[in-house]
């Protein structure tokens, strides 16, 4: 018996396997069965170059779970050890700089087990003791069993063996009981193991008999050592694509609109399968679909780093062996050939999408609106995929019609170009909610979109920025003679102190709503127009849209929302309460309005006089005199507006048409919706 210890340069490496790759410590599984099928494919290069004579027999890994004994056992008959292969490949750990590992790797697991070619030792992280039971498959060879109870300490010796290959046996430790179910290391396997390329056989299948499951002799292989990315494209049907998707995602429900068969072999190596799945909405309950592989080994689903943002809303499967089978965030996001394979992945999306588009646009389009979001982020956070996607990228109108970029702007360049040279793209996120000013927008001849995608509100600014000279306004933001301005806003026929009079008289009654501020506005629109109108700001809204995207912006969305209530004077309705305003009011305005006159040009006489001087030339009789002057003014604009609201408040016609503003958009609602309800009643009696 050989009896040493463990050739590391730290005085105790296991409490630091135990203690800092504890968090990660269920890839001590995956560590084990891949050793064991690495040592598989050797025996079977081997046997192909004649190197071993040899029947290869049955190859299959065995993983045995004994929970009598507490162990669980790796078997394998591939290549196996010898004696003096142990002490080479096992009991020398090159391992120096202790504290720099401590202070550099402490919190990843993979990248210790990587950087310092752990694989075998993350077996200590679950295990109190771990035997190896092997036998070289050269002629002649002793078996020997190594032992290590956790510390530097190990023995050798020589056993019996009749069979080629290792077993590693761990004793699992009493903290980490749950490696003693089956039902854990089912999940383990299945997780890390299932596309392995040797057949691993985890326990025997099962089949119902008698009224309950009874194992059967057969072994219960868990992988698919041939998966369908590694198989050629032109052997494969739609469905064999369909069904090796519901495989990897038993649990999604919809089929993937299409996919992505990726095979390169020059200037790095790559396989995979990648599927576009539907995405509808909440981006971030998609991500991590992708799932990284090298030569068939599971390796992460957090693929962040591995491609760019976007593409982690694909589902599917990527493998490559130039990807280190221990890797950490840091590795993919700095390695030059990661970045390479990100790049290739990029171009081939893009590519695709393209083909699609080109081959058959109406299936294209029949998909787009659960593209949208995907291609939409790809261009709002990738420049190169901007370029590439701009020629495929499609705007749908509230027809349900589709066009790209260059069609849209042919469609509405003659009829949406403003006076300025600007194009005015109009859009609309809710065509029932805004349908009265779709409607009014149409009837100027206007196309308008329908942008009701959850980034459509980055994606308005981002075009924006990159189509020349265009402006996208929401047909809210505005009543529709003023959606596309032909020319300098026309002066409002109705003479001044009637449009004040007016516009006092519905801003009065205007209800307190909690974060909105509303304006009021009166605008010659025509007799054929709605009497009322609520607008919002374009820029305001879009800003509060824009705090949800941007860090940064946040103290826009503290800000209220902003309105503006437009009063159509042509209107008979609106004419009417003009009409009734100045029965009603003109005896007791005329006094107070001659009042304002007289003080307003008092307060702008003083004015005058005091702006020729400077601060501390004026004295203080003067300052009292515009003050007295100014509270003057005050009191009777006071006066006039308590006089307008008295009237208003019992002007059945003005609260109506305010409550239909409100109405038309969402904003009426608990007593004030049934107050509505109730006038409604009476004024139709």
């Amino acid at each position: 018996m050989q009896k040493g210890n463990i050739g590391v340069t730290t005085e105790n490496i296991f409490p630091v396997i135990k203690k800092f790759l504890y968090s990660d410590h269920e890839i001590f599984l995956r560590e084990m069965v891949s050793n064991a099928v690495d040592a598989t494919q050797k025996l079977k290069t081997l046997s192909e170059r004649g190197d071993f004579k040899g029947d290869l027999g049955d190859l299959t890994v065995h993983v045995r779970l004994d929970e009598n004994n507490k162990t669980l056992t790796i078997s394998d008959r591939g290549i196996g050890m010898t004696a003096e292969e142990i002490d080479k490949y096992i009991n020398q750990i090159a391992f120096s700089g202790v504290n720099d590992f401590l202070d550099k790797y402490k919190d990843n697991a993979n990248q210790i087990i990587g950087h310092f070619g752990l694989g075998f030792y993350s077996a200590f992280m679950v295990s109190k003791k771990v035997e190896i039971v092997t036998r070289s498959y050269q002629e002649g060879a002793q078996a020997v069993k190594w032992t290590c109870d956790g510390s530097p300490e190990f023995t050798i010796e020589e056993v019996e063996k009749a069979d080629r290959g290792s077993d590693i046996i761990l004793y699992i430790d009493d903290d980490c009981k749950e490696y003693l179910e089956k039902a854990q290391i089912e999940q383990l396997l299945n997780k890390y193991c299932k596309f392995l390329p040797v057949p691993v056989a985890f326990g025997k299948k099962t089949e119902w008999k008698d009224g309950k499951q009874v194992e059967t002799a057969e072994d219960n292989i868990i992988n698919n050592v041939e998966p369908l990315w590694s198989k050629t494209p032109s052997q494969l049907k739609d469905e064999d694509y369909k069904s090796f998707y519901r495989t990897l995602y038993p649990m999604q429900m919809d089929e993937p609109l299409f996919w992505i068969h990726l095979n390169v072999d020059y200037p790095f190596n790559l396989t995979g399968i990648l599927y576009f799945p539907r995405i509808k909405s909440n981006i971030d309950i998609q991500r991590n679909k992708v799932q990284l592989y090298c030569n068939q080994v599971f390796v992460t689903d957090q693929v962040e780093g591995f491609m760019p943002d976007f593409l982690t809303l694909l589902h599917g499967v990527i493998d490559s062996p130039d990807i280190p089978l221990n890797v950490s965030r840091s590795y993919l996001q700095s390695d030059r050939d990661v970045k390479k394979i990100s790049t290739y992945v990029t171009k081939k999306v893009a590519d695709r999408l393209n083909a699609i588009f080109k081959e058959d646009r109406k299936q294209y389009e029949e998909k787009w609106d659960d593209l949208k979001i995907f291609i939409h982020y790809g261009m709002l956070s990738q420049e190169d995929f901007y370029d590439r996607a701009k020629d495929f990228a499609l705007l749908k109108n509230v027809d349900g019609k589709y066009f790209t970029l260059d069609e849209y702007k042919t469609l509405i360049k003659d009829n949406q170009t403003d006076k300025d040279g600007n194009l005015v793209y109009l859009y609309a996120t809710d065509k029932d909610e805004q349908y009265s000013y779709i409607e009014a927008a149409r009837a100027k001849g206007y196309d308008i979109l329908l942008m009701d995608g959850q980034l459509d509100t980055p994606v308005v600014s981002m075009f924006e920025q990159k189509l020349e000279k265009c402006r996208f306004v929401r047909v809210d933001a505005d009543v529709a003679d003023r959606l596309v301005p032909k020319e300098d806003a026309p002066k409002n026929e109705l003479e001044a102190g009637k449009a004040d009079r007016l516009s006092e008289a519905f801003r009065s009654q205007l209800p307190k709503l909690e974060k909105a501020d509303i304006m009021v506005e009166v605008q010659a629109l025509g007799e054929q127009v709605q009497p009322v109108m609520m607008t919002q700001s374009e820029y305001m809204r879009r800003m509060k849209d824009m705090s949800r995207y941007q860090q940064g912006m946040s103290f826009y969305a503290q800000m209220p929302d902003s309105y503006t209530l437009v009063l159509n004077s042509d209107h008979p309705l609106v004419k009417q309460v003009l009409s009734d305003e100045a029965d009603a009011l003109d005896a007791e305005l005329q006094p107070i309005e001659s009042e304002i006159r007289g003080a307003q040009a008092r307060v702008d006489v003083l004015r005058q006089e005091q702006n020729k001087k400077k601060y501390d030339e004026i004295t203080q009789e003067e300052k009292d005199e515009l003050h007295a002057a100014e509270d003057q003014l005050n009191q009777q604009q006071d006066n006039k507006k308590a006089a307008i609201a008295r009237y208003a408040a019992g002007n059945k016609v003005i609260h109506q048409l305010i409550d239909l503003a409100l109405l038309q958009n969402g904003m009426l609602k608990g007593a004030a919706l049934d107050a509505f309800l109730k006038r409604s009643v009476e004024l139709i009696k």
